[in-house]
């Protein structure tokens, strides 16, 4: 099966390596140009999925209660203290005095529950919105404290509140936050060119403000791998968290002028089925495309060979992970026999659904070439990702099938949802995932991860294909660039020039 193809562009993108030469900062002294493959829809967190609005903002302009760091750890942010009852369901939380939003106002109590309050209301649009459902009640004793009650424990509260969809905002700016965010973050905004680039500058009232070395950040956005490659070779951008060509990425290692690092995110790459269309409401289908998919030889043609392949949506990162690759293995054979089982011995016709980002464009074309090995014609439809892909296939659900990676952390549970775009229906994960959110001793709670990892390969309401890598490159003389990647975040508030 040809799939040599998909490295095409290794050729042209190599003559891109010029010699070695000294590289300047982009943007003078104390400044940071950080490119990213996708621009966000909007700046806002709290009103659309879109991963890369949290790698905008993440820390840098808004703060929860708690905050993520590099290693996945859960740290105080605008919370300095908590305490937590004797049955775990009451969470009281100490507010770190004279914190200011970027508009000069002073963060109190009345935020965290305005906040709490909005992002599990009925007509919440927050994209992680059952996060908060098992909030009962947000009461605030005095201004700097904020007592949130529990309709059960639950045992990841504190890590809930440590994403990007549980940051604190105030009702005063929230109707401005999409264009012209308002947060507590060491960075306020300055300007968005459309298009291009986002600019962000020092916050000189944030509490640490004396620790915070850079003055202006621009994020670029650079879709296109080649011109990401030049872009940093040329000394145009000084990072690119993400490179869009793993086939270079052993070149930059080589470039003594930058820091090439291979790390992990919680991106779970999967070409999800809508499972209440024809014929992908039938398991057997589902399974047998399974079985038509060769992990191994997509990541070697799709990513370079760098990626960890993986049986269910969950990362080989996490505590709990069960390696299931070996549940459904690749068997042409069998994915034959499985689809002339359900009534499709000549196979069929789907549509593909495939944002632009490379990893999905590139595996897009494997699955297509695997898929016609077995009797199955997979057309591939191009989408611009997040404007067409989060209405057509993420609210709509108007698809046969679509590729995209999951980088939220512990998001299993996705598929537990009624009206998740999969329109995957299980009551046994359900249940599964209900008892995981109340469970608090950690090897049952694990336990119950893998029995839901397990449902979730035997069901195949998608194919899961690899953990996305990232493949991060910078200028050798900054400190502080996050290597592996816990939650969506390009938190620079710690970066600084060597």
């Amino acid at each position: 099966m040809p799939r040599t193809h998909l490295l095409r562009a290794a050729s042209v993108l190599a003559a891109l390596l010029v010699s070695p030469a000294v590289l300047g900062q982009a943007g003078g002294p104390g400044t940071l140009t950080l490119a990213m493959p996708i621009e966000p829809p909007n700046l806002d967190p709290t009103s659309a999925a879109a991963a890369a609005i949290r790698e905008v903002t993440y820390r840098n302009i808004y703060e929860g209660l708690t905050r993520i760091d590099r290693s996945g750890a859960v740290l105080p942010a605008l919370a300095e203290s908590w305490t937590i009852s004797p049955d775990g369901q009451t969470y009281s939380f100490k507010l770190r005095g004279n914190v200011l939003f970027h508009d000069g106002s002073a963060l109190t109590s009345a935020d965290v529950k305005f906040s709490l309050d909005r992002a599990r209301a009925p007509d919440s649009t927050n994209a992680q919105k059952p996060l908060f459902e098992p909030i009962t009640e947000v009461t605030t004793p005095d201004p700097l404290t904020a007592v949130i009650t529990l309709k059960r424990p639950t045992g990841l509260f504190l890590w809930n509140l440590g994403w990007g969809d549980a940051v604190i905002m105030s009702e005063r700016s929230i109707a401005n936050n999409k264009t012209n965010p308002i947060g507590t973050g060491a960075f306020k905004f300055a300007s968005w060119t459309r298009g291009y680039r986002i600019v962000l500058e020092k916050n000189p009232a944030f509490r640490d403000a004396a620790n915070v070395k850079l003055t202006k950040i621009t994020f670029r956005f650079i879709s296109d791998a080649q011109a990401q490659v030049s872009a940093l070779k040329a000394g145009e951008v000084d990072a690119m968290p993400n490179l869009g060509a793993p086939e270079l990425f052993e070149e930059f290692k080589k470039d003594g002028r930058f820091k090439a690092v291979a790390g992990n995110t919680e991106g779970e790459v999967v070409a999800g089925f809508n499972n209440a269309r024809k014929p992908f409401d039938d398991v057997r289908v589902r399974r047998a495309l399974t079985q038509a998919v060769d992990r191994k030889a997509l990541i070697d043609a799709a990513y370079n060979g760098i990626g960890q392949p993986i049986g269910s949506h969950f990362s080989p990162s996490q505590p709990g992970y069960v390696d299931l690759t070996g549940l459904l293995p690749y068997d042409p054979k069998a994915a034959k026999a499985g689809l002339a089982a359900a009534g499709y011995p000549n196979g069929f016709t789907a549509t593909l659904r495939m944002p632009q980002m490379t990893y999905a464009r590139r595996s897009a074309e494997v699955l297509a070439a695997m898929f016609q090995d077995v009797g199955v014609t997979l057309k591939l439809e191009p989408i611009e990702f997040p404007g067409q892909w989060l209405d057509q296939v993420f609210k709509r659900t108007d698809y046969d099938m679509t590729i995209v990676a999951h980088t939220e952390p512990l998001d299993l549970g996705i598929y537990a949802r009624d009206s998740y775009y999969f329109n995957y229906q299980s009551a046994e994960l359900k249940k599964l995932m209900a008892d995981v959110a109340t469970t608090t001793d950690t090897p049952q709670r694990l336990a119950l991860l893998g029995q839901a990892q397990r449902r979730l390969t035997e069901d195949a309401p998608a194919l899961f294909l690899f953990l996305l890598p990232k493949l991060g490159v910078w200028n050798a003389k900054l400190t502080g660039l996050w290597e592996n990647q816990p939650i969506p975040a390009n938190d620079v508030v710690d970066v600084a020039w060597q």
